[in-house]
């Protein structure tokens, strides 16, 4: 997935492409020549390239040539960002649902939904490439996260991914099924509760609720 101009709408061909490891020797090759570039990243910015790192605003490969025009060279740059951007740590980062930050250290843009979900599922697919374990269970709870705090409808939510391998798009499905149902339990809850007259407390000990689920409803626009 590179950030150094734009990021593209993720299709079942890019998830297929960053699952497929590099050939022999190309990506270790690609990681050294950027090292010295890396470095310099982490020297200047160790707020975004550091122990610890952060989503990128969208332009940063042109932020960072106007700040730095006679530190980096374009290619060297372009370079070292694609392996920052690819790196698991990175796509971790990205699938937690930081913000992206600026130059400085600051959160300026919320990380595309799409994005969100494509660095789950590449995250994923490292992961079970190098175990026996099944994963998709923990992927599935991932994907209700990112789906449910997205805020979108089904339909939008699926109009920004594509069309996912099929194994990714049956676990999907089933995530985006629980969520959709506990939305639509909220929303039952919170017109019975206004409907009601009821204090939190009393319609909670009327009807067996949760006090906490209660007073979450309550407070969901209708």
């Amino acid at each position: 997935m590179s950030e150094i101009v734009s990021e593209s709408v993720p299709r079942q061909s890019q998830v297929a492409q960053l699952a497929t490891p590099p050939a022999p020797g190309r990506g270790k090759g690609r990681i050294a020549a950027a090292y010295p570039t890396l470095e310099k990243l982490a020297t200047c910015y160790p707020q975004l390239f550091g122990a610890r790192f952060l989503p990128l605003k969208l332009g940063i490969f042109q932020d960072l040539m106007a700040a730095q025009p006679n530190l980096f060279s374009r290619d060297e740059l372009k370079l070292a960002l694609s392996v920052h951007t690819r790196s698991t740590r990175y796509l971790q980062a990205v699938a937690s649902g930081l913000a992206r930050h600026d130059l400085s250290g600051q959160p300026v843009e919320p990380v595309a939904p799409e994005h969100v979900f494509m660095s789950l599922v590449e995250v994923f697919s490292r992961r079970q490439a190098r175990t026996c374990d099944d994963l998709l269970p923990e992927l599935q709870t991932q994907l209700a996260w990112a789906y449910e705090v997205s805020g979108l409808t089904r339909t939008d939510y699926l109009a920004r991914l594509g069309v996912p391998d099929p194994t990714i798009s049956a676990v999907l499905d089933e995530a985006i099924h629980l969520v959709d149902g506990r939305r639509a339990r909220a929303t039952a809850l919170a017109r019975a509760f206004r409907a009601s007259g009821k204090s939190v407390e009393e319609f909670a000990a009327m009807f067996g609720a949760d006090v906490r689920e209660v007073r979450i409803a309550a407070a969901l626009p209708l």
